[in-house]
């Protein structure tokens, strides 16, 4: 109750005891060899079993309030009051681009409008707009993002 989460790390110098039996836990639960009541007793604390994927949905819940908090997803680095989720976006697009993210984390972004390209997101919105004005053409195009992908 100290802490108000059960996501015990081996790194923390203050719990380092403590994070090596989580660990364990972790270890036994990946190869099945932990009993059922064990992993009920835990589960029933809300025992976190992967940090990583932990770690990850927190930031898409994070990205998911900040949406609808400003309307848009795409979170700023240089954002000093949400860098650390600027920073998380970030590596979700590089990992994107380097084929490293999930297919269910691709859907679940996508899930929320996420746009993996900044200036093509840009171009799109401008796209509309100028749709909408009947002026559109392909010239107009300001934008210089690699479109040999698509």
């Amino acid at each position: 109750a100290q802490h108000g989460h059960c996501n015990v790390s081996e790194n923390d110098e203050g719990n380092r005891s403590l994070g090596l039996w989580a660990r364990t836990q972790r270890k036994s639960y990946k190869k099945n060899t932990l009993s059922s009541d064990r992993i009920q007793q835990l589960n029933s604390i809300g025992f976190v079993w992967d940090p990583l994927e932990h770690a990850w949905n927190e930031n898409f819940d994070q990205l998911c309030a900040f949406k609808a908090q400003h309307g848009h997803c795409n979170v700023s680095e240089n954002d000093e009051g949400n860098k650390s989720l600027g920073m998380w976006v970030s590596t979700q697009r590089k990992s994107y681009k380097e084929n490293a993210l999930s297919s269910d984390r691709i859907q679940q972004l996508n899930s929320i409008c996420f746009f993996w390209d900044l200036c093509d997101h840009s171009w799109n919105e401008n796209e509309i707009c100028c749709a909408l004005k009947g002026a559109v053409k392909q010239e107009d195009r300001n934008c210089n993002a690699d479109r040999e992908k698509e």
